[in-house]
C-alpha cells in the first residue's frame, strides 16, 4: 500500500470547521489509509492504490473532534457505494423516523419533505408512503438515478446555502429538512446548516442525525473514522455551530443506530436551546468531553484494542482456524487498514450489498463475496466488521450457529460469541 497522497485531491486545514479556531490539539494518528469506499475491481489495481493521512484532532474551544485533511468530495462522494436500503435495521429506522415526524408536525399532502444527501431515496420513499411531497437532494451520481427511478424527485447536487435558496423559489419551504449522517462529511459545515436554513420554513424542523462522540469514545468505536467523516460532534459543538447559522435546538433524542447518534430538532425561528439539549451539554461538561485529556484516553485504549484483536486472530490463524468477515462496510476498511489484517489473517468477507460483491476492500484487499459462500465454504469464525448490525447478522446466519460456528465482534475490545 502506498503511503504517498495526491495533493491534487486533498487540502489540510489549520483551523477548526466550526469555531475557526487555531488551537487545535493531536489526538490519534491512525496512518496512511485508502479511501474507505474506493473498492478496487481487481488485483492489477492494488500497486496503484493511495493512502491520505487520517489523524484526529480536538478543538479546546468547541470541544469538536476532527479531520483536518480534507479530501476533496467530487472524488468522495460523486459515486457512492454505501446505501442504506440493504439493512433491516435501517428499513425499521426509517420508517419510525418517518412517523415520528408525521405526528410531531402533523403533515399533510401539500407538505414538503427535503432530504440532504437522500441516498437512494430509501428515508423519503417511507415520507411518500404518508402521501406527502419528498425532495431529495443526492450528489452521488448513481444513487440520484436510483433514487429517481423509484419515484423520489431528486436533485443530483451538493447540498449549499445557494442551491437551498433556488430550491425553495422553485418548490417552496419544507416543512422538514432532514439531513441524515451527512453533516460529519461536510467540511464548510457553516455553509450546510444555512442552507437548512434557508429550505426550511418558519413552522418546520430541520433534523439532524449524526453518530455522537460520547459513544464513539466510550465504546472505542475507532473504526468509524475514516476520510468521508470530517467530524465527530459533541452537542457542544452542535450547539455553537447552529448558533452560528442563526439556528436553535428545540429537542434532542439519543438513538442507537450506528453505534449511538443524536437526533436534533432545529428550528429556524428565534428562541434558545430546548432544555434536552442543555442538559446534555451540561452532562458532556460533567464528564470530560470538553477537555483534551478524555480523548487521549480514547488514543490509548485504540492501541490496546488493535492489539487484542491481532492478537486474537494471529491466534486463531496459528490453530489453522478458518475465518471469514461479514460486511464490506466503510468503517470496516479502517479497522482492516489500521490492524494490518490481510488475507493471511481473513481469507474474504461476504456483503449483502451487491455494488461491492466482486470488489476488493482497499488496502486489506480482501474479496468481497456474496453472503451465500458461508453455505458454501463454511468458516469457524464470523469476522464481523458491521458490527452496528451484528445481532441482526447473528439471526441471519442461524446455519453458522448450528454448525457451532462463532462470531468475533471487533469493539469496543475482540471478544468471540
Amino acid at each position: 500500500m502506498s503511503a504517498e497522497s495526491n495533493v491534487t485531491d486533498i487540502t489540510h486545514r489549520s483551523r477548526c470547521r466550526v469555531c475557526d479556531s487555531s488551537d487545535l490539539e493531536p489526538i490519534l494518528a491512525l496512518g496512511p489509509t485508502p479511501l474507505a469506499n474506493s473498492f478496487l475491481r481487481s488485483p492489477d489495481e492494488f500497486a496503484g492504490e493511495r493512502s491520505y493521512p487520517l489523524d484526529l484532532y480536538f478543538c479546546s474551544r468547541c470541544s469538536l473532534m476532527q479531520l483536518l485533511d480534507v479530501v476533496n468530495p467530487e472524488l468522495l462522494f460523486r459515486h457512492y457505494l454505501y446505501v442504506t436500503g440493504t439493512s433491516t435495521t435501517m428499513a425499521e429506522h426509517n420508517r419510525a423516523y418517518a412517523q415520528t415526524l408525521v405526528n410531531r408536525l402533523q403533515l399533510a399532502p401539500s407538505d414538503l419533505v427535503a432530504e440532504a444527501a437522500s441516498n437512494d431515496g430509501s428515508l423519503l420513499r417511507c415520507f411518500a408512503s404518508h402521501r406527502v411531497r419528498t425532495l431529495g437532494i443526492e450528489p452521488a451520481r448513481n444513487l440520484a438515478a436510483e433514487s429517481a427511478a423509484s419515484g423520489i424527485q431528486t436533485v443530483n447536487e451538493f447540498f449549499t446555502a445557494d442551491l437551498a435558496r433556488d430550491l425553495r423559489i422553485a418548490q417552496g419551504p419544507a416543512r422538514v429538512v432532514a439531513a441524515n449522517n451527512v453533516l460529519a462529511h461536510v467540511d464548510d459545515v457553516t455553509d450546510f446548516m444555512r442552507a437548512c436554513r434557508e429550505l426550511v420554513a418558519d413552522d418546520g424542523l430541520i433534523t439532524i442525525e449524526v453518530p455522537y462522540v460520547a459513544e464513539l469514545l466510550e465504546r472505542i468505536e475507532y473504526d468509524t473514522v475514516y476520510h468521508e467523516h470530517l467530524s465527530y460532534f459533541s452537542i457542544t459543538s452542535l450547539l455553537r455551530l447552529c448558533e452560528a447559522a442563526g439556528l436553535h435546538v428545540v429537542d434532542v433524542d439519543r438513538l442507537p443506530v450506528h453505534g449511538g447518534s443524536l437526533r436534533l430538532y432545529i428550528s429556524r425561528s428565534a428562541g434558545t436551546h430546548g432544555p434536552a439539549a442543555r442538559a446534555l451539554e451540561e452532562d458532556e461538561r460533567r464528564i470530560g468531553l470538553t477537555a483534551s485529556a478524555r480523548y487521549h484516553r480514547f488514543a490509548a485504549d485504540v492501541h490496546a484494542s488493535r492489539h487484542a484483536l491481532v492478537t486474537l486472530l494471529e491466534q486463531l490463524a496459528a490453530e489453522g482456524r478458518r475465518v471469514t468477515g461479514y460486511g464490506a462496510p466503510a468503517k470496516g476498511n479502517t479497522l482492516l487498514n489500521f490492524c494490518g489484517i490481510t488475507t493471511q489473517l481473513v481469507r474474504y468477507t461476504v456483503d449483502k450489498n451487491t455494488r461491492k460483491i466482486g470488489l476488493y476492500t482497499p488496502g486489506a484487499h480482501l474479496a468481497v463475496r456474496d453472503v451465500s459462500a458461508l453455505e458454501a465454504d463454511p468458516p469457524d469464525y464470523i469476522f464481523v466488521l458491521a458490527w452496528n448490525f451484528a445481532e441482526e447478522i447473528m439471526q441471519q446466519q442461524q446455519a453458522h450457529r448450528e454448525r457451532a460456528g462463532r462470531f468475533i465482534i471487533p469493539v469496543p475490545c475482540a471478544r468471540v460469541i
